[in-house]
């Protein structure tokens, strides 16, 4: 289960495309939960939404 943090942590990587306010402990749940993953870029690290991270965006649009 995901914490509303988290939820909306997975909503703001999806549309943002400035990552620095990101929750860094938010971002290391949903990593475990394997919806986000890091991508490896000259700057550092930008966070992405996995498959399986957009499947619960969807359900969660369907939802609403």
């Amino acid at each position: 289960m995901l914490s509303p943090h988290e939820v909306a942590t997975l909503m703001l990587v999806q549309g943002a495309s400035d990552h620095t306010e990101l929750d860094r402990a938010d971002l290391k749940a949903l990593r475990e939960h394997q919806l986000v993953n890091l991508e490896d870029i000259a700057s550092g690290h930008r966070p992405y939404v996995t498959s399986k991270g957009g499947a619960v965006l969807e359900a969660i649009a369907r939802i609403r």
